[in-house]
């Protein structure tokens, strides 16, 4: 995903993870590995995780509350890929698809669930349409990818244009002192 972001998309496009161990150092040792930054949003835990070192300097956050930390992950997205995971992983999920099925986002997030056969056994999304608790059309705020190439290639397809770089403006301020 890094190659791709600074092939294609000027750098712009940077990983972003809750900067722990396992997947989410994984995730930010690609991005160090390609040459790119990442982030890590981490969360204090009393004896679980602690930030990995493969986060770029300046770029690793550490939280208090899971709130903020998913206000974060929610205003940084571009897109989210959730690999298999326990009540934290869900909680995002959840939260950023509850933003998606009720438009209370400002851009469409793509969202895949890393690992199908994971994921359609600890959630039946099937039966929450049958027993009316989201609507079927609910069902395409995601998508399933099992290879690494498919999910690349998934995630390319489906990412609205990079955001744009920052234009430099040198018109006279009007701020006052004191704003």
């Amino acid at each position: 995903m890094t190659d791709w972001s600074l092939k294609e998309c000027g750098g712009r496009l940077i990983v972003c993870s809750g900067g722990g161990p396992g997947i989410m150092e994984a995730a930010n040792r690609g991005a160090s590995l390609g040459g790119g930054r990442s982030i890590g949003l981490n969360i204090g835990l009393p004896h679980e995780q602690r930030p990995n070192r493969f986060i770029s300097p300046g770029l690793c956050f550490e939280f208090h509350y899971f709130f903020m930390r998913k206000l974060w992950f929610a205003h940084l997205a571009h897109a989210l890929i959730a690999f298999p995971g326990g009540f934290g992983t869900f909680d995002e999920l959840f939260e950023i698809l509850t933003l998606a099925q009720t438009r209370k986002l400002d851009r469409p997030i793509p969202v895949f669930l890393y690992g199908s056969g994971y994921w359609r056994e600890v959630v039946n999304f099937d039966a929450l349409v049958r027993h009316g608790t989201i609507a079927a059309e609910d069902l395409e705020l995601f998508e399933f990818v099992d290879e690494p190439a498919a999910a690349l290639a998934r995630l390319k397809s489906r990412m609205p244009p990079p955001p744009a770089a920052p234009r430099l403006s040198f018109a006279k301020s009007r701020c006052r002192s004191g704003d």
